[in-house]
């Protein structure tokens, strides 16, 4: 949905693909131990070599290079010279220590530091989209604006638009719930200086609540969302736009190159001529598929795990006849079978986002004057299954959902069914429904969880798009 609806450089260090550095040394009691660190896909390999006498060792380790805080991971004889940590967080930078023991007391190597280099599984996306069903977005967060963001503080607007900070509680609530994915929307141009390079302090926010999604076991895809209205898709502002992305990109894929396959890029959110939601013109499907290719070719530039990474393109406006009509060809790609298309669907407008509308019922059965009843939606779906799923494409139903309307429909009544029937009808057709929550519970709005601790506010409705997507 638009925008209507030391921590300083670790962020930029995990770009770097993990090699075994040089040793750190440090000693003590007539002893000294050299450390050295690498990632692999099956975790961080250690080594050390000692000189003189040592009776135990210990491994340490910690997100920063403060031993202060640091935790014990391992105990060991003097004799080790070697230790796998298998259980460090894939694209997560660790710093680690060897504590070890002499005659004269306990002392300390260097700190290496190493980044687990993730999985990435043989793994088609189609055969990756049925394990991110059913989808949530955690809307009006990362993506929120606000006030002036001051360079190099961790100051940031993320609770601007009145939801709290994202935490470790709230994903394990959505995990709790029965969701297997969560789309996190991103705004970067606020947090970037005058020549597009990204706060360092903010990419380690996104990183941190990417890794909340991978702790609490959901696949995450980030995206650049509405972030100012930069990204038009007209000839006169193409090359200004193309070179943001592009820089924005290569930024954030080489931070998040390590992570494994349970994390997705998607590059762009609901391109259009801000304020023109006519049909398209031949100009504007151009650029805006133009956007596409770029960001497929910049984050593959990047290589490692980037290199297979599951991509997302989106169709001009999230619009489902759009895409049929602007997307109908998909970017070209270096590695086959990694790409997904996404789109987004509100129809009836007047029932699920328009808050001064009397429209408050919806169906059929219900409502038969109205429009985009159930067999409207099954038939736009079916577009969408046509066009790109029976192609091998997985088509993402990235954002959807009905606003609470009380004074009407006391109960959520028809909201819970629209909810409902989208998401069924989705996923019968063979695409993700993602549902859009922008974390308020209150009436005309779409929350569906307590953002400060992860509860579910309304269960009902909630169970009943879970349920759909089995």
């Amino acid at each position: 949905m638009s925008a209507l609806l030391s921590r300083t450089m670790m962020a930029l260090a995990v770009c770097a693909t993990p090699l075994v550095h040089a040793q750190s040394c440090g000693s003590g009691g007539g002893a000294t131990v050299c450390l050295s660190a690498s990632g692999s896909g099956s975790g961080v390999q250690l080594s050390w070599t000692t000189s003189g006498t040592v009776s135990a060792v210990q491994v340490y380790r910690d997100t920063d290079s403060d031993v202060a805080g640091r935790t014990r991971i391992a105990q060991l004889g003097g004799t080790a010279t070697g230790y796998t940590d298998s259980g460090a967080v894939a694209g997560r930078a660790y710093w680690y220590w060897i504590k070890f023991t002499t005659g004269s007391g306990s002392f300390n190597s260097g700190a290496a530091r190493a980044v687990r280099v993730g999985v990435m599984r043989n793994l088609a996306s189609t055969q990756l989209a049925p394990s991110m069903v059913p989808g949530w977005n955690l809307g009006n967060s990362l993506e929120s604006i606000g006030g002036t963001y001051v360079w190099g503080s961790t100051n940031f607007n993320e609770a601007a638009w009145g939801n709290a900070p994202a935490s470790q509680a709230l994903f394990n609530g959505v995990k709790a719930a029965g969701y297997k994915s969560v789309r996190i929307p991103v705004s970067w141009k606020q947090y970037a200086d005058a020549n597009d390079n990204i706060s360092p302090q903010w990419m380690t926010r996104v990183t941190e609540v990417v890794n909340y999604a991978h702790n609490a076991g959901l696949v995450a895809m980030i995206n650049v969302h509405w972030d100012g209205g930069w990204l038009q898709p007209t000839y006169a502002r193409q090359q200004e736009a193309n070179a943001r992305l592009a820089k924005f990109w290569t930024q954030i894929a080489n931070n998040f190159r390590n992570h494994d396959d349970t994390l997705l890029f998607a590059g762009t959110n609901e391109v259009m001529v801000d304020g023109d939601y006519n049909a398209p013109t031949i100009e504007y499907c151009e650029v805006q598929r133009g956007f596409n290719q770029l960001f497929v070719n910049t984050v593959r530039a990047t290589g490692g795990n980037n290199a297979r990474r599951h991509l997302v393109v989106q169709g001009f406006n999230t619009n489902i006849d759009h895409a049929n009509s602007c997307n109908a060809t998909p970017p070209t790609d270096t590695v086959a079978s990694r790409l997904m298309m996404e789109v987004h669907y509100y129809d009836p407008y007047d029932f699920t986002l328009d808050a001064n509308s009397g429209s408050w019922k919806w169906g059929q059965a219900a409502h038969p004057s109205g429009w985009a009843n159930e067999s409207y939606t099954d038939a736009q779906f079916q577009k969408m299954k046509q066009r790109f799923i029976d192609k091998g494409i997985p088509v993402l139903l990235g954002e959807y959902a009905a606003m609470l309307r009380t004074e009407y429909d006391a109960a959520g009544t028809y909201r819970k069914y629209w909810d409902q029937y989208i998401t069924r009808s989705a996923y019968t057709h063979g695409l993700v429904p993602m549902y859009w929550d922008n974390g308020s519970p209150d009436n005309h709005q779409s929350g569906l969880f307590n953002r400060a601790t992860g509860a579910l506010l309304y269960p009902d409705v909630s169970n009943a798009i879970v349920n759909a997507a089995k």
